[in-house]
């Protein structure tokens, strides 16, 4: 108890220290702070200007660490640079006190693997993992527990790895695989064969398939955080039979057109 309120503290007073620190970045990049890992977010359409905010961020985190005696750990520091699957890559090479920062294709966000042209396809790959795992231990325990209790393992083990961050991955063109899987574990929990089709157990389980997860998992979202979208009527004053529908901003990448604000709608 002693130590985790010590530990406490020290989160605390860090944050207190660098509580500043997004101040010096300017619009419309972005920095996010969660305990004490630092994440910043560029964007601009110009490759000239990328370049040059890239620049300017890095002086001013730099002066920033500078005056608060602090220095970045070059082991933990690298970036990763987004961009559509059939674009180019955009050459770019920055340092900080004449080193260079590492340059990596994935990276993990509070538990989310997330790649550079934002397929999800290395997050998928370690759900499978762990999901077929589950499937493992429910299949070995299923001669031993009921079919109620192997539902109630199905929600605390299985369930709790699919749901987590899945308005992000759950459109996914390898979301398939995640499917295959949860529909295995149906199977296991039905005691059926392979061949069984399982529409009518998910519905007999009370359970909602991957991509009705998906939809009900956005609908929660966009509920809980109405104050982040504005309807039509919010945009202009016209009265259409569409002006109490979410506004669908204007988007030509196909990878923003089939994402989760446009599936709201």
């Amino acid at each position: 108890m002693v130590f985790l309120r010590v530990q406490y503290l020290v989160l605390c007073f860090f944050l207190i220290y660098i509580n500043d620190l997004p101040n010096i970045i300017a619009d419309p990049s972005k920095l996010i702070l969660f305990a004490d890992d630092i994440s910043i977010i560029i964007t601009n359409p110009s490759p000239s200007k990328f370049k040059e905010d890239i620049n300017n961020t890095i002086d001013n985190i730099n002066n920033w660490f500078r005056c608060n005696l602090l220095s970045l750990n070059f082991d933990k520091t690298y970036f990763l640079q987004f961009r559509p699957k059939n674009s180019y890559e955009i050459d770019i090479k920055i340092s900080c006190h004449n080193k260079l920062i590492k340059k990596t294709k994935n990276t993990k966000f509070l538990a989310l693997d997330i790649d550079s042209c934002l397929s999800w396809k290395d997050h998928i790959d370690q759900m499978m993992s762990k999901l077929s795992r589950a499937c493992y231990a429910s299949r070995y325990v299923k001669h031993f527990m009921s079919q109620d209790i192997l539902r109630t393992i199905y929600f605390s083990y299985f369930h709790s790895i699919l749901s987590y961050g899945i308005i992000f991955w759950g459109n996914s063109a390898y979301s398939s695989n995640i499917f295959k899987i949860q529909k295995r574990i149906i199977r296991i929990i039905m005691n059926a064969i392979n061949r069984d089709s399982c529409r009518q157990l998910f519905t007999n389980l009370k359970i909602l398939p991957l991509k009705s997860q998906y939809i009900f998992s956005l609908l929660l979202f966009v509920a809980e955080n109405r104050d982040l979208y504005e309807s039509n009527s919010e945009i202009h004053n016209i009265n259409t039979r569409f002006s109490s529908d979410l506004h669908t901003p204007t988007a030509n990448l196909t990878t923003f057109q089939k994402g989760s604000l446009l599936f709201w709608n």
